[in-house]
This record gives structure tokens, C-alpha cells and sequence, in this order.
């Protein structure tokens, strides 16, 4: 990726393996496909069914199917959050994408400049103002694909000098701030006059965002007006109708019918909608409803219809349309509601797109019917966890939407759908915690101190807040608790019923939620002066995602019992090794104060040790800071060495299999460490660049939360284990692959499903060039007897693909099939050959007569109640069919070979007459030979084989001991192809055997011995 060009460390010479070994393991995109926050949407002139949407953390998506399936265009260029995009309205192949979204909401996430795409998104190259952080709009010049203007908010964090409006004549590669407001005003919204590219609109916003609040409004909130390309610019909001005070942030648009035709929506205390006749000299309030500018530093946009003087759009929680001028507005939404931003065709007012907390979506109608959120993998997640269910299930909650638990693997042939995942408990901020015991009791939370247990077995949900007193609206300083929007919520690792949650201070519960018990002193600064109502000075927007002062992350260690850790969102880490009876102050003093502790991590290895990440980002630090110690806090040793400078860091984690591996996410990567962070490296692979919020460990899979692109997946990390430096100097190495569950499953990309794990065991293998004879691979039984083999030379068929570097096999864990025959017609049966045995097994793997062998274990699938003998029982009833089945396709293929032969004589005597005749007759009992299409079994009866076979699916159904009546039928089914089979036998000998040379037609055919 090319953001990561420059900071990829030399791996070779930090003696740490070379990535090139390990490159086939991936990223597997787990889901859901469920449209996560979009700040900006463009369609494409002239072309009715294109469009892209820029997602908040998840890059840039195109679809050219009106939305039935969305592809992201920036994958392997940028990523992150993405503020604004637009099309060349003269040359369409030409797209601009700025990074940072508008909607800074506590969870904020910067971008990384301005890109351009000259082929219509399919390669990107920077186009400059690489630290704009937050790029709001982007307008481009009509007739000049090169000449773009942007409105950049700028670092919204501190004062920042690059806040404005910019101007670029040669496609990015210069830009000039041509208006600037001042240090903390950005340019938040900007409109070219269509009719005359010269005029231009901007509003200027003054804000400040902070670790502990939001501010919306100043000074340096403004409205200005261009006449001369963006040279020299009006300030509109002394003119006559502006509302008078102090000002917030401002939309504005002009009617492509009329250019003196304006509209704005104003954040004032006596703002709403207003209307310009004269191009901004005089100005009318419209209308003032509360439902068009409510939480307006979220929405306050404003759009004029393309075709309608009189019709403009204002968007908000619900889009609202007028048709009278701005005076009247009625109320709608797309399928998701909380709308950010809309593209209505400058040639037909019925075709749009709008942006909005679940995604982007299409009309067609004008806003009649809009196609699917259910189609885009953008989802935001806060945290991740995981149950015990099998296949494990992942938890986390999706911003603006549902908590939701999802399969991380299926056992069918398709991808990863809706039907796989459900809603679960809590709201869209909270932790989740499955109970440990039963995986159908979940709790969750969310803003407001909401926490609520699900009962998914009877479907109902109870209420079970610490303190149930409703904040909303109030400042932090009003509550006796104070609960983040993301407070923690977890079970003890070692009490099933011990619930634990925290505020300001610490809670737990041994009864369900039906009491609490407060075990801690308040944990945190507690700075009064960080406790007020946030929002303002306008609009307040209390939410309690504001509230500060609260303990942020907190873990017991896994190791020994009442060992707990807590971090503060002010920036305090303590622990208590007495089950929080005495809290130890364990700050490290040479970090800076203020920061977040956003993830801490017990160590799976020794209750002194612990790990944590922590952010300055919302104070302008975007340096990342991972600390551990090995005392219980008394020193700390900061581990960032080899992170680059500005990928702040979200979370930490240990690996529990393997001592001194972690893994680390960041704002803009992901990193691993092997020597327990002394140094860390690239793990991005084949991941988007996506703010990764949190991270888990289950069955050595590793499972990212992203603020962006739903969830992801390694699923073996044992290849990361194993991997050294010099393996990419080995003619080959055969990794020991990891132990796999006897489960079916197809791995398939889609757009429109996650991507499943493939059934079986993964075998990874490095091999440094081509084989210049053949590359073998052999499974084989504990006893060493061979059950597959797969080989470059080809083997029953089958040609072993592979390439120099690194490759994955996946063996199903199936024995080889039965044999068929051209044109063979069945119906509801199968010569699939059966899964092995739960066992240990090798894979035997022989590069140009150099072999290796690892073994592995396959495991029972323990949904099933079956035994071990159970299993084996299937497995030999099954090879039974199996062989029985070969036997008689064999004879088939007999028959017909020699049917040609004697087809073939010149001389045709009753003797030849009468073998035919027989042959016909067995090869008519043993199969139906009218079949000729798939759906012929329905007219003509089947014949043995095929009955045969239909046990092979029927008892080959789960993991099960076959059933008393299957073993009947096969017995009954055996002993009648055994006749056939004898009759064939003795005609063969007693009769063919004169007429032909048996021995040499055998050998022309291909038959498994």
C-alpha cells in the first residue's frame, strides 16, 4: 500500500522474518455487509448507474450498478476517513477524494490529503495537502478537471494555519490557501455557482474539539462570496436579513436555475433556514423548525434542486424537502436515517444519492425508493469479543446502528450473510460480555450508563443499569456515576458469574445485574473544570459521548484472581492485587498527562505484567504510546519502536499461545511485535487502511474491529509463531499447520457477503523458486498410509497450482472419491469421498525429492453428540459405498470399451450377439442408461449405482453413526451389484476373454487401483 511505502521497516535487518514467507496468509473479511457512516457522495454526469460515497475510516466506494453492489476504488492507495469526493464534470474518468470527515463526533477520524484518480477510480496517485487532516468539500471547475477547490476544516484539534479554502489550477500538485479565517476557523462547506464557475460560495466554522468537549461557534464562523475564481472573497454575514450573534456552522447552495437564488442553513439562536434573491445582498429568514438544525454541528446541509428554483433540500436526522421557496418542509428518510450529505443530477432531479450513518444509498425516484445499506462492509465498531458457541460468534457494536453477534465461519458453500448474525444486548457504543457459561445470555451497554441483559434462548431483555438515572442532556458534573458512551463491561476470567462494569469507579455484580457493589474509590482525575455540559456555545449536545473523567478500559488478569487493571480516559492507570481493597496509583510518570488509556491488557502470562495503548489525538498528539510492566506498575517501559510517528495507538494485545507476541492497532496500521515489543512491524497486509478500534485472540485467529470496514480475520496465526528469518532463503518450509475442526465451508470473494473460512485444514508452505521437476503434496494417517496426494505433475486429474514465495493448500479432510464416468447422471447421491476421523495425521510435502513432514490434529466438531466410534463407523460405512460404487463404475467403463471393440470387428457372429446382449443387460441393472440430463432420474427410474450412492449423501449427512436401516439398505444394494458384478466377471472370462485382448483395453482406461 502506498501509504506505507515509507514506513514498512527493514525487516531483514531487524532479524525479524521477511513478510514475503508468510504473504499467502490474509485478512479475511468476516462482515457484516451493513453500511456504516458516509460523509460524501457524488454521482457521475451522464453515466445513470455510477456513483461513489466517501465512508467515514472505510476509504472510497463506487458502484456501477445503482447500488446493488459497492466495490472500494482506494484499497492499495489510501484509506481512512474520507470527507468529500468528486467527478470532473468535463472529463468523468477524473475523481477527487479529500481524507477527514465533517462529522466530528467523539470518535473522529483525520485523513490523509487529497487524491486523484485519472480512470475513473481504478489507480490514485496524492494530489497534495497531505496534513488538511479534514477535508470537507471539494468543488471542481466545469470546464477544467485540474482547477479544484477545497474547503479544509484543518487540524480540528489545535490551532492549525492550514484551515481554508484552497485552490489548485494543475490537478493538486500546487494549491494556494486563498481564503483563511482564522487558527481555529476551518472551511466547512463550499459551492461553485453552476452557471458561472467564478462565483463561489464558503462558510467558515470555529470549532474546537478537545478530549472533553465540543465546541460549535465563534468569531470566525462566517459566509463569504468569490466573483474572481477565489481571489478576493465578501464577507456575507453583515448583510442585511443575516441573523445577528454569534454564529455557528453554516451550509449554503445556489439554485442552478437562478445564481441569485440562494439558500443556507445557520446555526444562530435565531438561525433555521434562509433565502437570498440578490446572490447574497439581502437575506429572509424561512423557517426556523428545530427538526432542520437540531445537533448542528452533525448535519447543516443544504441543497438546491437542480431543475426547481423553488425545491431545496435540507438534511439532518430525517432530509427535508421544500417546494415553496424553503417555507415548508416535509420530512423523510432514507433507509437509514442521520444524513450527512446529497448529489441530485444536474440533468434529472429524480436521480440522487445521499450519505447518511448507514452508508450511501441511490434513488431513482426522487426519494421515493432508495436501494440497499445492506450491501456495504463500512461498519464502525467500537470494541470485539467473542463467545464460546461453535463456530464462535463475534460481538461488538455498530455506530449508529445495532450491537450484533456474527458467525466468524459457516459451515455451507456461501459467504458470511445477514442471516449469520443477529442483534444482541446493549446499544451502539457499548462493550458486550456473553456469558461465559451460556452463550445465549448476553450483556451489553451503551451512552447513558445503559446496560441491559439478553435472553437470546427466550428472546426477552432486562434492564440493568448500575444507577438507572437518565443523563441525557446534562453535563458530567450532574451524575453520581460517570458513565462513557463506551464504558467497560466484562466477566471475571475466573468466576462465570462475576460481572464486572465501571464509571468513575469500579462495579460488579454476582447475581445477574440485580445489585452492584461499588469496589473502588473514584479512579480518575476528577477535574471539575473538565466536567461541564459539552456542546455549546450554541448548540449543547450532551450525550454523555462527552463525558470525561471516567475509568475507559479496565481487565482482570487471567492469571491469578482479583489482579485488575483500570485506565482512565484523563489518563490514570491503577491496579489492585487484593480483589480492590487497595487501589495502587501506577501511572507511568514520564507520560504525558491527559491522554486516554484506551485498551489494557493483563498479561496471559504472569499477573504482574500488563500492556496499554493510549491516545492524545483529540489534544493534536498523534504520537502512539504503548507501554508494559512486569511489577504491577512500578516501572513501565514505553514500546513503540518501530510504529511510525503519527499511527496513534487504539489497543494492544497478547498473544496467549506465544510469550512475547503481541499485536497493536493503530489509527492508520496494524503492527506485531515478537520480543514483547521491543519492536514492532507491519501486519497490514492485505487489510484497507481503517482505524482498527480493538483486537482479540480465539483459537489462534486474531480479530480486528475496525472504525470502518466491519471485521476482519487472520485465521491462523501459528504461521506468524513459526515464522523466522532465513526462511526465505530455504528451497522450501513446510509450516506446521494449525489443528483443524472436521468442518465443511467455501471460501468465495463477494461483494455483497463476508468471506468464509475454507473448510479443513490450511497448509502454508514458502518455496523460494519454481520446481524444476514436481512439487508432491501427501496426507497421510497416524500409521503413514496415504489418504490424498496433489502434485504439480498431476495426480487422478487434479494439477497442483503453486508459485515461487509463499502458498496455502487446503485440504477438505476428504479421502479420494469415488470413481465416475463421463456422463454420469445421478440423482440426490454423490461419490464424495468421506472426512477423516478425528486423529493425527501428516502432510507429507516433497520438493524435487527433498521432503518435509509436519503433523496436525483434526478435531471433532463438537456440536455433534458423536463418539469417537460413532465416527469411525461413518467413515468405513462410507468407504464401503465408496469402494462398491468404484467397483461398479469400473465394470461400466468395462463394458462400454468393450462394447466399441466388438462394435468395432468386421465380422459380427452370434456368440458376439449374445455377449452384447448380456453386457447391455448388467450394465442397464447397475445403471440408468437413458439418463442423458440432469433431471432424466425423474422419468427414468434409477438403477443400482445410483440408489448405492444416495447413502453416501443420506449417511454422509453431519457427523453421525449410520442408521441400523442405512447399513440394511447397503447390505441389501451390495449383494445385488455383486451379482451383476459376478455375471460381468464370468462373461468376461468365459466369453470376451476369447473375442478380445482384456488385458490390454484395461490398460487404456483410467481406473483408481
Amino acid at each position: 500500500m502506498l501509504l506505507f511505502a515509507l514506513v514498512i521497516p527493514n525487516t531483514k535487518a531487524q532479524n525479524v522474518p521477511d513478510p514475503e514467507i508468510y504473504k499467502a496468509l490474509e485478512w479475511r473479511l468476516v462482515g457484516p455487509f451493513r453500511g456504516g457512516r458516509a460523509d460524501g457522495v457524488t454521482g457521475v454526469p451522464g453515466s445513470d448507474h455510477s456513483y461513489y460515497f466517501a465512508s467515514t475510516g472505510g476509504g472510497v466506494w463506487k458502484t456501477v450498478d445503482s447500488g446493488r453492489t459497492w466495490k472500494s476504488v482506494s484499497d492499495g492507495f489510501f484509506g481512512g476517513s474520507i470527507g468529500a469526493v468528486a467527478v470532473s464534470q468535463s472529463d468523468t474518468a477524473v475523481v477527487y477524494a479529500g481524507g477527514g470527515e465533517k462529522t466530528v463526533r467523539g470518535n473522529v477520524s483525520f485523513g490523509y490529503g487529497v487524491w486523484r484518480s485519472a480512470d475513473a477510480g481504478k489507480t490514485w496517485e496524492r494530489a497534495g495537502l497531505d496534513k488538511s487532516r479534514f477535508v470537507s468539500r471539494l468543488r471542481i471547475h466545469p470546464e477544467d478537471p485540474n482547477t479544484v477547490y477545497a474547503a479544509v476544516l484543518g487540524d480540528i484539534f489545535k490551532p492549525d494555519q492550514t484551515r481554508g479554502v484552497y485552490k489548485t489550477t494543475d490537478g493538486g500538485k500546487n494549491w494556494k490557501q486563498v481564503l483563511f479565517a482564522d487558527d481555529q476557523s476551518g472551511a466547512v462547506d463550499l459551492i461553485l455557482d453552476p452557471n458561472d464557475p467564478n462565483v463561489l460560495y464558503a462558510t467558515t466554522w470555529e470549532l474546537k474539539r478537545t478530549p472533553y468537549s465540543l465546541e460549535s461557534g465563534g468569531a470566525g464562523s462566517k459566509m463569504y462570496k468569490s466573483t474572481d475564481g477565489g481571489e478576493n472573497w465578501e464577507d456575507l454575514t453583515e448583510k442585511e436579513g443575516f441573523p445577528e450573534g454569534l454564529l455557528g456552522i453554516m451550509g449554503i447552495t445556489v439554485s442552478p436555475v437562478n445564481s441569485d437564488r440562494l439558500y443556507a442553513i445557520i446555526e444562530n439562536e435565531n438561525g433555521g433556514v434562509f433565502t437570498s434573491k440578490d446572490g447574497g445582498e439581502t437575506w429572509e429568514k424561512t423557517n426556523d423548525d428545530r427538526s432542520l438544525r437540531q445537533r448542528a454541528w452533525y448535519y447543516t446541509r443544504i441543497y438546491a434542486d437542480t431543475q426547481d428554483e423553488e425545491t431545496v433540500y435540507v438534511l439532518n436526522v430525517s432530509y427535508h424537502k421544500s417546494t415553496d421557496g424553503g417555507k415548508k418542509f416535509k420530512g423523510a428518510n432514507a433507509p437509514h436515517g442521520d444524513h450527512h450529505d446529497l448529489w441530485i443530477d444536474p440533468e434529472n432531479n429524480q436521480r440522487m444519492i445521499i450519505a447518511d450513518d448507514g452508508g450511501a444509498q441511490i434513488s431513482e425516484d426522487g426519494g421515493n425508493n432508495w436501494s440497499s445499506m445492506m450491501n456495504q462492509p463500512t461498519a464502525q465498531f467500537y470494541r470485539v469479543t467473542t463467545d464460546n458457541s461453535f463456530p464462535y460468534r463475534i460481538y461488538g457494536a455498530q455506530q449508529d446502528n445495532s450491537t450484533m453477534r456474527i458467525r466468524h465461519r459457516v459451515a455451507g458453500g456461501g459467504g458470511i450473510s445477514e442471516d449469520d448474525w443477529e442483534p444482541t444486548a446493549g446499544g451502539e457504543s457499548g462493550w458486550i460480555a456473553p456469558d461465559p457459561t451460556d452463550n445465549d445470555i448476553v450483556y451489553g451497554g451503551s451512552y447513558g450508563g445503559y446496560l441491559t441483559r439478553v435472553d437470546h434462548r427466550n428472546d426477552i431483555t432486562r434492564s440493568v443499569n448500575v444507577w438507572p438515572n437518565n443523563p441525557m442532556g446534562h453535563g458530567a458534573e450532574d451524575m453520581k456515576y460517570r458513565f462513557q458512551w463506551n464504558f467497560p463491561i466484562f466477566f471475571s476470567p475466573h468466576n462465570p458469574k462475576m460481572l464486572y462494569t465501571t464509571s468513575n469507579r469500579f462495579h460488579r455484580s454476582t447475581n445477574e445485574g440485580q445489585s452492584w457493589e461499588v469496589f473502588s474509590p473514584d479512579l480518575t482525575r476528577n477535574d471539575q473544570s473538565k466536567l461541564g455540559p459539552s456542546g455549546g456555545p450554541i448548540t449543547k449536545d450532551n450525550t454523555s459521548v462527552e463525558y470525561y473523567a471516567t475509568i475507559f478500559t479496565a481487565a482482570e488478569s487471567p492469571v491469578k484472581a482479583g489482579v485488575i487493571w483500570a485506565g482512565s480516559d484523563d489518563g490514570l492507570v491503577h491496579v489492585t492485587t487484593d480483589n480492590g481493597t487497595i487501589w495502587q496509583n501506577v501511572t507511568p510518570a514520564e507520560m504525558p498527562e491527559w491522554l486516554q488509556i484506551n485498551s489494557i491488557e493483563a498479561s496471559p502470562f504472569d499477573p504482574a505484567e500488563a500492556y496499554f495503548a493510549a491516545t492524545g489525538y483529540k489534544s493534536g498528539n498523534y504520537e502512539p504510546y504503548l507501554y508494559k510492566t512486569k511489577d504491577y506498575g512500578k516501572t513501565w517501559t514505553k514500546i513503540t519502536s518501530g510504529i511510525d510517528p503519527e499511527h496513534f495507538t487504539r489497543v494492544v494485545r497478547a498473544d496467549p499461545e506465544k510469550r512475547g507476541m503481541l499485536y497493536a492497532g493503530t489509527e492508520t496500521g496494524m503492527y506485531y511485535s515478537k520480543d514483547d515489543g521491543a519492536s514492532w512491524h507491519s501486519l497490514q497486509m492485505n487489510l484497507p487502511i481503517v482505524p482498527i478500534t480493538d483486537l482479540t485472540i480465539k483459537e489462534n485467529n486474531l480479530i480486528a474491529a475496525t472504525q470502518g470496514r466491519s471485521f476482519w480475520i487472520i485465521d491462523d496465526l501459528t504461521v506468524l509463531h513459526q515464522a523466522e528469518p532465513g526462511f526465505e532463503e530455504k528451497a522450501l518450509h513446510l509450516f506446521k499447520p494449525q489443528d483443524s475442526y472436521r468442518i465443511d465451508g467455501v471460501r468465495r470473494k463477494s461483494l455483497t457477503q463476508g468471506s468464509n473460512r475454507p473448510g479443513g485444514v490450511l497448509v502454508y508452505y514458502f518455496m523460494k523458486e519454481e520446481p524444476k521437476e514436481e512439487l508432491k503434496v501427501e496426507f497421510l494417517d497416524n500409521e503413514d498410509r496415504i489418504l490424498r496426494t496433489f502434485s504439480t505433475a498431476g495426480y487422478n486429474g487434479d494439477t497442483l497450482k503453486v508459485k515461487p514465495g509463499s502458498n496455502e493448500f487446503n485440504w477438505n479432510l476428504r479421502v479420494e472419491d469415488a470413481e465416475g464416468f463421463d456422463g454420469l447422471i445421478m440423482w440426490a447421491a454423490n461419490l464424495r469421498g468421506p472426512k477423516v476421523v478425528p486423529g493425527t495425521y501428516k502432510v507429507r510435502m516433497t520438493l524435487d525429492g527433498e521432503t518435509q513432514v509436519q503433523d496436525f490434529k483434526v478435531l471433532a466438531d463438537p456440536r455433534y453428540p458423536s463418539t469417537q466410534a460413532d465416527l469411525e463407523e461413518q467413515f468405513e460405512f462410507l468407504m464401503n459405498v465408496n469402494r462398491k460404487l468404484t467397483e461398479t463404475h469400473q465394470t461400466i467403463k468395462l463394458i462400454r470399451q468393450y462394447r466399441t471393440e466388438l462394435d468395432s470387428l468386421d465380422k459380427k457372429t452370434k456368440a458376439i450377439e449374445r455377449v452384447q446382449a448380456e453386457m447391455k443387460s448388467i450394465e442397464e441393472t447397475l445403471y440408468q442408461t437413458k439418463n442423458r440430463s440432469g433431471q432424466d432420474p425423474l422419468n427414468f427410474p434409477i438403477r443400482l449405482n445410483n440408489k448405492l450412492a444416495h447413502l453416501n449423501s443420506v449417511a454422509g449427512n453431519g457427523d453421525f453413526k449410520p442408521t441400523d436401516q442405512a447399513e440394511e439398505v447397503r447390505t441389501e444394494l451390495t449383494e445385488l451389484i455383486a451379482v451383476q458384478l459376478a455375471k460381468f466377471k464370468e462373461l468376461e472370462q468365459e466369453e470376451i476373454s476369447k473375442l478380445l485382448n482384456i488385458e490390454e483395453l484395461k490398460t487404456k482406461l483410467d481406473m483408481k487401483k
